[in-house]
């Protein structure tokens, strides 16, 4: 099974028009798009707009080519929109919402979850603690999430965080495989200790609970995305934990996309000018 993974691409039209067509020359069987899938400047509350005038028929087009599109929004992708979101993928057969759930294709089992650890910035809506004794970053200002009426404000945010559950909580109730050696994760946050989650400034901000996940599970294979920057700062796209391979192809202003052969476990990043 040939699979082309990307995230991070943030509405930009250029690089979606691009990915069918890169699909189809590399022979796609599946393709993964990672999160933070719609626009994340200007107005976020019309990202609503966004799935249903422009998304919808990109992902008819994957449908029709047959090629199985898995998918999930991102940290920067408002919750209020998961629904609208969800009703568009279920149109159509091949395309499927991969947030917190399994999906099966042939013998490859596929796991997803968009949950990601607090950062400094003001969007919530999907930000957990890593673990139990997480020790937040300094804030950029009062937390926000998105409800129908706007985004709200959430004036004690380390005392609201403290009421959800942790990563590592969220991934133990992941759904758990039929075959790990067959499994794909598709995860949003990087793990730590592997270069995969260097910022511009030079912080390393990867979950210490998805490693410990990962390297306990030892699936066949991770994808993540969410620091946009790090392989250019890291100088690293791929690493090891134990058998599993983890892959983080980072996403800056050039369209950029991973091959992998599943059977083979070859796999290959390209930077194109789309």
């Amino acid at each position: 099974m040939k699979v082309l993974f990307t995230t991070d691409l943030h509405g930009a039209k250029r690089k979606y028009e691009g990915l069918l067509d890169v699909a189809q020359q590399a022979q796609a069987d599946v393709v993964i798009n990672g999160g933070d899938m719609l626009p994340s400047v200007g107005n976020l509350l019309s990202q609503g707009d966004y799935i249903t005038n422009y998304l919808d028929a990109h992902l008819r087009e994957f449908d029709e080519a047959g090629i199985y599109y898995l998918c999930y929004l991102g940290n920067d992708d408002l919750r209020i929109f998961d629904e609208i979101f969800e009703k568009t993928c279920n149109k159509y057969p091949l395309v499927h919402n991969l947030a917190q759930c399994k999906i099966e294709i042939g013998d490859i089992e596929f796991i997803g979850m968009n949950w990601v650890v607090d950062y400094p910035f003001r969007l919530k809506d999907r930000c957990r603690m890593d673990t139990i004794d997480y020790i937040f970053q300094e804030q950029y200002g009062t937390a926000l999430v998105s409800t129908t009426d706007g985004l709200k404000e959430i004036k004690d945010w380390f005392s609201y965080a403290r009421t959800l559950p942790t990563i590592e909580e969220e991934l133990n109730t992941l759904v758990t495989p039929n075959n790990i050696k067959q499994t794909v994760y598709v995860i949003h946050m990087p793990p730590y200790k592997l270069g995969l989650d260097k910022c511009g400034h030079g912080a390393e901000v990867g979950s210490k609970a998805i490693y410990d996940f990962l390297r306990s599970r030892q699936p066949r294979l991770s994808l993540h995305g969410h620091i946009h920057e790090s392989p250019e700062y890291s100088g690293k796209w791929h690493a090891k934990i134990g058998n599993t391979v983890c892959i983080q192809p980072g996403q800056l202003t050039s369209f950029t996309y991973v091959t992998i052969d599943l059977k083979t476990m070859q796999f290959d990043r390209h930077v194109t000018g789309v």
